[in-house]
């Protein structure tokens, strides 16, 4: 049950504004080719998995999707990019059942395909609210990269959460699925609900080679955390 508070935050963000949302994603992904059409081949695939728990309200969910979009943007970023193809998903995840594609594989490979990931990422509505299931959040991103209709060097899963494993089954179970399939598996923990989350992903949720935690003391703090995070994933590209 969602509680009365949430449901309102969620629920006022209106139909019309959630259908604005969608068909601006909608547009700025089909603005270039789709996956299939660019790529049989990328250097990384990633899957970017944004929490949409109950703890995360409205402005929390934003200062997320839009610390990724100006991520994206970013000069830095761009240029560390380079000359690679790096196939980017974003899902919004929070119970069990509760996993939602918010943006569709796109093909980053250049300064005006950054920006079409940014504004598709920076339209993107609320699709989720429930529990913390980062478990069905692992398994979920591993079926995406499974479906995916190019092969990639490498494949990343990365994690954003504020707080702990709560729902549907253990995180370390569906750790171990995913670093079968050779899949890496990063974390962004925000700090402000649960203080020694980051020590949390270390122990239950990481995991395959190079992989990494990078903390966020705060909402506020997650568009210089996810930038530093991006960064470190381009170009650990360069070490395999």
């Amino acid at each position: 049950m969602v509680p009365d508070k949430k449901r309102k935050i969620f629920e006022n963000r209106g139909n019309l504004s959630r259908c604005a949302g969608l068909l601006a994603c909608l547009a700025a992904c089909l603005s270039v080719p789709s996956a299939a059409q660019q790529a049989s081949e990328v250097d990384l695939a990633l899957v970017l998995a944004v929490d949409c728990s109950h703890s995360v309200n409205a402005s929390e969910f934003d200062l997320q999707m839009q610390g990724l979009a100006q991520a994206f943007r970013s000069a830095d970023v761009i240029a560390a990019i380079g000359s690679a193809k790096i196939a980017v998903t974003v899902i919004e995840w929070s119970g069990r059942s509760d996993q939602k594609i918010a943006v569709p594989w796109i093909i980053v490979s250049n300064p005006a395909s950054a920006h079409v990931a940014a504004g598709a990422i920076a339209a993107a509505p609320r699709l989720s609210v429930g529990k913390t299931s980062i478990s069905a959040a692992i398994d979920f991103s591993i079926g995406e990269l499974e479906r995916a209709p190019f092969s990639a060097r490498r494949q990343v899963i990365d994690i954003s959460a504020d707080g702990i494993n709560n729902d549907g089954g253990l995180t370390k179970t569906a750790r171990d699925r995913a670093l079968q399939s050779e899949i890496t598996i990063n974390g962004l923990t925000i700090l402000n609900d649960v203080g020694n989350l980051d020590s949390y992903f270390r122990d239950f949720i990481i995991g395959g080679p190079g992989s990494f935690v990078v903390e966020a003391n705060d909402y506020a703090d997650y568009g210089d955390a996810i930038k530093r995070k991006l960064l470190r994933e381009i170009n650990s590209l360069r070490m395999a």
